[in-house]
């Protein structure tokens, strides 16, 4: 069963940044529209960045300018470079499509961030 491997999160001081990783099988990347998930404590999971196509992009209101989701496909890696990070980015980070498959959520990566 295919699954998503997140990787690259970490705890870091407000103003930081940090690069996630999304890895997934070649298959996997022939995925038209792909998405960075995240779910904070006691929070709805909420979708913080889109990638349609491999080019375009759409994001969160709250994360516009300080976000940016990429891919590389000859890598089969999905990225989410997080920037100018804020205490409300507390959140466990998950890769999937869009829709949502329920078979290919991973473990996620955790983001902590400190004031």
């Amino acid at each position: 069963q295919e699954q998503f491997v997140e990787s690259g999160g970490g705890l870091v001081q407000a103003g930081g940044s940090l690069t996630l990783a999304c890895a997934g099988s070649g298959s996997i990347f022939s995925i038209t529209v792909m998405a960075w998930y995240r779910v904070a404590p006691g929070q709805r999971r909420e979708s913080v960045a889109v990638l349609t196509e491999g080019k375009m992009t759409d994001y969160l209101d709250s994360v516009t300018g300080r976000l940016t989701i990429s891919q590389d496909t000859i890598k089969n890696t999905l990225y989410l470079k997080l920037s100018n990070l804020k205490p409300e980015d507390t959140a466990g980070y998950y890769c999937n499509k869009v829709p949502p498959d329920p078979d290919y959520w991973g473990q996620g990566t955790q983001v902590s961030v400190t004031s």
